[in-house]
């Protein structure tokens, strides 16, 4: 079994953190231990503070904090699968992503690349906090370096327009940058629940004319969850995929705590369903991005993005201890 003791620094007690008394601790992610290093680690939880790329309201350079302390109310068994990732793979919190220079978006963007490129060098899996969904670009990034990657996005929008008030960093645009540098494979991306009126389709048009599947909220509605999961697993295949989950295509009653929220949106039920369907999937990483607690008091979208982490990490960790048998 993986070991996810502490030592006290105190009295040399060892411990184990996530099995310890909730309130109690310095915060992270999922109560796991902070590492001091990479080796042996199968997954890392990142933290992504950076909200740079936003078009219209900031905030999610709050989420990871946030989440980390909501993150607290997570425990080890999953109720539906009984599975415990924590019995299969060593994870760990590696801190935030440091940024050199936060105001310029190309660097800010490079410091994200850096840093993964380290967890790809040690083989570590990670699951990020975002931060706002520009964060995404440059895991893929690493993550595709070699060949390209298929990818589940569950989001309000399909993030692939084109460069925003002279810049191409925002985070409506990620998968456009991800697609055009090749780091995911469009014939094996589907993007699901889109929905809310644009200004111009030009990134619904640029996803359809690159071959990524769209499904629109009312499809969703129509094919209900098993409908959808049926869909995305038969576009991303067998191949490693990454996963990412924009907190805002959930409907705003769930989570009102996002920059860019939509009405009318997929219900933290089906969020659950459809993260379930998955297993079973090649998924090398993921993130859950757009978390904005100023917008937010009650803490509620905090949470949500914990609950939805620790479901992607199950589904990682499965992913993970099945390569390692193969």
């Amino acid at each position: 079994m993986p070991d996810h003791t502490r030592k006290s620094p105190v009295t040399g007690e060892t411990y184990e953190p996530h099995t310890a008394l909730r309130h109690t601790e310095i915060a992270t992610f999922m109560r796991m231990p902070l590492a001091q290093t990479l080796d042996e680690l199968d997954i890392a939880l990142v933290g992504i503070p950076f909200d740079g790329g936003v078009t219209h309201r900031p905030g999610a350079r709050h989420g990871p904090r946030e989440i980390r302390n909501m993150s607290t109310m997570m425990r080890s068994f999953h109720h539906v699968t009984q599975f415990n990732p924590y019995d299969v793979c060593r994870v760990a919190d590696v801190g935030d992503v440091r940024f050199e220079n936060l105001y310029n978006l190309d660097e800010a963007i490079s410091s994200i690349e850096t840093f993964y490129r380290q967890l790809a060098r040690a083989g570590v899996t990670p699951l990020g906090a975002g931060g706002d969904h520009s964060v995404t670009y440059p895991i893929l990034k690493v993550l595709g370096d070699k060949k390209s990657v298929g990818l589940v996005h569950i989001d309000a929008h399909t993030d692939t327009w084109g460069p925003f008030q002279g810049s191409k960093f925002h985070h409506g645009a990620p998968f456009r940058l991800a697609c055009d540098g090749g780091h995911i494979d469009p014939h094996r991306t589907v993007q699901i629940g889109i929905r809310g009126a644009q200004n111009t389709k030009e990134g619904w048009d640029y996803s359809r004319d690159q071959g990524m599947r769209i499904i629109f909220i009312e499809e969703f509605e129509e094919l209900g969850v098993e409908g959808v999961v049926n869909i995305a697993r038969e576009v991303v295949g067998d191949e490693p995929a990454y996963l990412s989950f924009d907190v805002d295509g959930l409907d705003p009653v769930y989570a009102p705590g996002t920059g860019t929220p939509e009405v009318g949106g997929i219900s933290t039920r089906e969020a659950l369903r459809l993260l379930r369907g998955l297993r079973g999937l090649d998924l090398i990483g993921g993130d859950v991005v757009e978390v904005a607690p100023p917008f937010d008091p009650s803490g509620n979208t905090a949470l949500v993005g914990a609950t939805l982490m620790y479901e992607i990490l199950c589904l990682l960790a499965e992913a993970r201890a099945a390569r390692k048998k193969a």
